[in-house]
């Protein structure tokens, strides 16, 4: 039975799951979700999708369930992928996962947001430039730890990295630039190498240019 994960192509944390599905090697269908036309705000959405109103979220027959961690944890418990291969690697891939939802994704995507999805007049500087330095501090750690590392943890791609890189493939304008985070840039570039990796423009369906 194909996995339906409804998502849309502008959503790190969409981008996480579908990333997540396409290298495990299940077989999966993505489903359009308007979010800018408020289907997630939508009743019928809440009441038969997800409840929390907010992709993504995952059907494979009779189970469900959203949050882009709670995904790939259901994808690592199906095929035993990206999940550490010891205790101890995966509570570390556990932790980072922890760390992206508080310190990375959650304030990129509202970043992003601020920046790129709201009338020009409306965009807050003094919001934007606050959350930009909170992220600054982010790169900066992320960038430390894989000095001298391929992956975030152990000796392959892990759902560590397919978390952390959930926003950092998009190129609007948000803060982060590559070629400022050297080994940031070293590590997204393994990641664009492996085998079936495809931006999530070309993974899912939805971008800027459908809007414009």
């Amino acid at each position: 039975m194909t996995i339906k994960l409804y998502c849309f192509g502008e959503s790190g944390n969409s981008y996480k799951a579908a990333l997540a599905l396409e290298l495990s090697g299940l077989e999966w269908a993505p489903v359009k979700v308007d979010f800018f036309g408020g289907e997630t705000r939508g009743e019928s959405y809440r009441a038969e999708i997800n409840e929390l109103g907010e992709a993504p979220a995952l059907v494979d027959g009779d189970f469900s369930t959203s949050q882009s961690g709670a995904i790939q944890t259901y994808i690592t418990e199906k095929t035993g992928k990206f999940g550490g291969q010891t205790q101890e690697e995966r509570y570390e891939v556990l932790r980072w996962v922890l760390w992206d939802n508080h310190k990375l994704s959650s304030q990129a995507g509202m970043t992003r947001f601020l920046m790129n999805f709201l009338p020009e007049d409306k965009r807050p500087a003094e919001v934007i430039g606050f959350m930009q330095a909170r992220l600054k501090a982010a790169y900066q750690v992320l960038d430390a730890h894989l000095d001298g590392r391929d992956w975030i943890v152990g000796d392959r791609v892990t759902n560590a990295d397919i978390s952390c890189c959930g926003y950092l493939f998009y190129t609007e304008p948000f803060g982060f630039d590559r070629s400022d985070w050297p080994n940031i840039d070293r590590w997204l570039g393994n990641i664009s190498a492996l085998p079936g990796w495809k931006h999530p423009y070309d993974l899912m369906p939805g971008s800027p240019v459908d809007r414009a």
